[in-house]
């Protein structure tokens, strides 16, 4: 995976899955990105998997209006201007797949080793999806 960032968009999965929300204005693309992590045992969850999780759970965050800065992609803020609220069921599932997405029995966090920039996004983006 080309990466240039720690965060969520900061990396070629997420940033072409972004492209997939150009066509949607309701939460099913997000929902069923969530549920396919979710759903997973995380030491067999595929690290691409993982990092559109963590993206889809950023655009959760972002639809709440918890995260101010740019996305890297225009598709992300077009989708959350014309989306409804995320519902708390979907936020809750974004909370337990960024979870199972970013544990340390999975690929995903192999790949970043403990990076402390990627640490600190994961624990960012967790906090976004529970305050409030």
């Amino acid at each position: 995976m080309g990466t240039w960032s720690a965060e969520p968009f900061g990396n070629d999965t997420a940033a072409d899955w972004a492209y997939e929300l150009e066509d949607h204005v309701d939460w099913g693309i997000v929902s069923a990105a969530l549920h396919v992590v979710a759903d997973s045992d995380p030491s067999r969850l595929d690290a691409d998997d993982a990092t559109v999780a963590v993206a889809a759970a950023e655009v959760v965050a972002r639809g709440l209006g918890r995260v101010k800065t740019p996305a890297f992609s225009e598709h992300v803020e077009a989708y959350i201007a014309r989306a409804p609220r995320p519902t708390v069921e979907l936020v809750a599932l974004a909370h337990r797949a960024v979870a199972i997405a970013t544990s340390e029995a999975g690929e995903l966090a192999e790949l970043w080793e403990g990076d402390a920039d990627w640490l600190s996004e994961n624990e960012r983006l967790r906090a976004a999806l529970t305050t409030g």
